[in-house]
């Protein structure tokens, strides 16, 4: 690949990465988001006594609420680490600040868009306009999307060997089933674009033939999806490869952090349990919510909404009180995911304004 078309490259990525940043597209998202959580979590309030939730309400030990407000915070750290051990090779003017902001925004644009489909670009956004090469930002969000569909599908197969069973019915046996199908396609595709780019040019150039057989008249289109498509791989992959052999500690440093992320968020419940008096198993409680986010993590609604809230009710239905679901669920969205999304919220907005201003300003300087 010459220059040029690394330019172009880099110059048509960032348009798409900024194509998300739809001021619309965040306001739609974030409006069906906040009414699906709200409508799930009224329905499990109003369907388990709201007398006695009302009343359980004043039995919260807050201390755990403290512990969780600190595991919260590891949780951001550990999430904003796992992009800046690879962040400060590539850049090393590039501050943890900058990594921790796009943690956020990517906590947030996951929580707004249906299968985590804007976290991606929301980090590498935010990385590109701190100075980051759009390359080496995407090179980096996809080696550690490769740490996540490594951890998830594994911890997904040992939280079913160690659980019970008799919790696992209704929806969920489906939405396991879909949660791997879609776990397994994508480390797959994740597996054969980094160690074999060239079948997979081959293979969507063959797509590219086959539609431009049904529609001739996209055929110049295709062809042209199809060559970049192809030197996009090829670059990413590239890229990739001299990070990984020129660090080599640093993807199973990434392995480590990943686990240790998801081994925080999983506690946090078990701390959340112990704050509304519930006693329960710890390895219980970590295999349920193991599965809760495989299940939930490629759901097609804005941050798993609805289908994160029933997961919740039914697997954990078997350990809480009805009196205290509600709560529970509340609580531990809450600190998994709302909390986050505020913050990356305020990041976002943040972006998008000086994105404008700046827009603004062009136009001013060609009037």
């Amino acid at each position: 690949m010459n220059k040029q078309q690394e330019q172009q490259l880099e110059t048509e990525g960032k348009q798409e990465v900024q194509s998300v940043f739809n001021k619309k597209l965040i306001i739609k998202g974030s409006l069906w988001f906040a009414l699906i959580t709200v409508l799930t979590i009224a329905g499990i309030f109003f369907y388990n006594n709201t007398g006695e939730t009302v009343e359980a309400l004043t039995h919260i030990s807050y201390k755990y609420i403290a512990i969780c407000l600190v595991m919260l915070f590891i949780d951001l750290m550990l999430g904003s680490w796992r992009n800046h051990i690879y962040i400060r090779k590539l850049n090393p003017a590039v501050s943890h600040w900058v990594s921790f902001r796009a943690n956020v925004a990517n906590m947030f644009m996951g929580a707004v868009t249906p299968a985590h489909g804007g976290a991606g670009p929301a980090q590498i956004f935010v990385y590109t306009s701190a100075g980051v090469t759009f390359i080496d930002a995407f090179a980096v969000s996809l080696i550690n999307m490769g740490a996540t569909l490594i951890f998830m599908p594994l911890a997904g197969f040992v939280a079913i060997m160690v659980m019970d069973t008799s919790a696992v019915s209704g929806i969920v046996p489906g939405m396991l089933k879909y949660g791997f199908s879609f776990f397994l396609l994508f480390l797959m595709a994740f597996l054969l674009a980094f160690w074999k780019p060239v079948w997979v040019g081959v293979i969507i150039r063959k797509i590219a033939t086959g539609l431009a057989k049904v529609f001739p008249k996209r055929k110049d289109k295709l062809d042209a999806w199809a060559n970049n498509s192809y030197e996009s791989i090829a670059k990413y992959q590239q890229t990739c490869s001299v990070i990984i052999k020129q660090n080599p500690f640093l993807f199973p440093l990434s392995l480590v952090i990943t686990t240790l992320l998801y081994m925080n968020k999983y506690c946090m419940q078990y701390v959340i349990l112990l704050g509304l008096g519930v006693n329960a198993s710890l390895v219980q409680v970590i295999s349920i919510q193991i599965l809760i986010q495989f299940m939930i993590y490629f759901a097609p609604s804005p941050g798993g909404s609805g289908f994160a809230e029933v997961s919740i009710s039914v697997l954990f239905g078997k350990i809480v009180p009805p009196a205290l679901l509600s709560i529970f669920t509340l609580l531990q969205r809450s600190f998994l995911l709302f909390f986050p999304a505020l913050i990356g919220a305020y990041v976002v907005i943040n972006l998008l304004r000086k994105q404008t201003q700046l827009q603004h300003r062009k136009q001013e300087k060609v009037v």
